[in-house]
């Protein structure tokens, strides 16, 4: 299979689509002005090609900010596009679409992968596909789209997760999780006071989480939101670590970018060496796949950030593009199979 980026800074779609014959998948990546225009100019383009999109950025060797990018898979792959609603309330109402487009798509855990892109209520929705998706032990690489909205083979939907199975007929795939973070101390904390419906963490052993952070780190109130950017929670999940993002101070709680229950168990966690972490990444997919076709990621918005703020990210997309093919987007929270997890990067490779 092939893998096709085009994009354009300032958003013409013509443009970035500009030398792309005979997709079999499309992934769009726009910005909340032009959205609801491209998915509707990009169906125009290439009728009835399966296609999904969000509005977030985008990227190869460089970041499309505001504009647009196109990520489009051709010559070798089987490909099928779909959408469950009401994600909010109950995404299992439209569970039969995904059984029936796995069923069609007759894929397996060797060939075949399953790219989302999700307007909200993550883990629910990750529950519900991952209900399907572990019966053929299909893998998952996804993430949140910005402004609540997605889009499936042309339509724009609010409060849904659309999603491609893409199945590799020239081979392989697998997917990858990167954690940049490690334990710090030897702090753990059980969680209190939280509001699981918005992401509330109230308190850390019984004391006000706010205070909690601000007293281990010694930063003001007003230094958290960038503090969480080297040190995040984690919560422990078997062997895996789920990284916790703070999104703002509330009081004296924290709300968080994903959902902590009370008596979940939480550490601390520092940034580690990324840039050798990054590498290791990079030598783990070589040793995988000698020979790649393509490798499509989902990095969060805080490691860009991160990243741009340490003047990181044009030789960290560089060395991602020593694998091939390599392309993908910025999201606001990162999806591999089960689980929802924040400033991570999760990618699928292809043989």
């Amino acid at each position: 299979m092939k893998q096709f980026f085009g994009m354009s800074q300032s958003g013409n779609l013509q443009e970035a689509v500009r030398g792309l014959h005979n997709p079999q998948m499309i992934l769009l990546m726009s910005n909340s002005e032009q959205f609801e225009a491209h998915v509707k100019e990009l169906e125009k383009l290439f009728p009835k090609v399966p296609s999904i999109g969000c509005i977030g950025m985008s990227y190869d060797i460089r970041v499309v900010e505001k504009g647009v990018g196109v990520v489009a898979f051709c010559d070798g792959v089987n490909a099928v596009a779909n959408v469950l609603e009401q994600v909010s309330l109950m995404p299992v109402k439209y569970i039969a679409r995904l059984e029936q487009d796995a069923q069609k798509i007759n894929g397996s855990e060797r060939d075949t992968v399953c790219i989302d892109f999700c307007s909200g209520n993550d883990a629910c929705v990750l529950s519900t596909i991952g209900a399907v998706l572990k019966k053929r032990g299909i893998s998952l690489v996804g993430g949140t789209g910005d402004a609540g909205k997605v889009s499936a083979n042309g339509r724009v939907y609010e409060d849904a997760v659309a999603y491609a199975l893409v199945r590799n007929n020239g081979g392989r795939v697998k997917t990858y999780k990167e954690n940049i973070y490690h334990k710090m101390g030897d702090y753990r904390f059980i969680a209190s006071h939280t509001d699981k419906a918005n992401y509330i963490l109230g308190a850390l052993n019984g004391k006000p989480a706010r205070q909690v952070y601000q007293d281990i780190l010694h930063v003001t109130e007003k230094e958290i939101t960038t503090q969480t950017f080297k040190n995040p929670f984690g919560k422990i999940s078997g062997k895996d670590t789920c990284i916790i993002s703070i999104k703002e101070v509330s009081g004296n709680a924290l709300a968080c970018f994903r959902q902590v229950n009370d008596s979940d168990v939480l550490i601390l966690l520092e940034l580690g060496d990324y840039r050798q972490i990054v590498k290791n990444t990079i030598q783990s997919i070589y040793k995988d796949f000698p020979k790649i076709s393509a490798v499509f990621s989902v990095n969060c918005l805080f490691r860009y950030l991160l990243f741009t703020e340490n003047h990181y990210m044009e030789d960290y997309l560089r060395e991602m593009s020593a694998l091939g093919s390599h392309a993908g987007l910025v999201g606001y929270g990162e999806h591999y199979n089960g689980q929802f997890v924040n400033q991570s990067m999760t990618c699928v490779a292809f043989e």
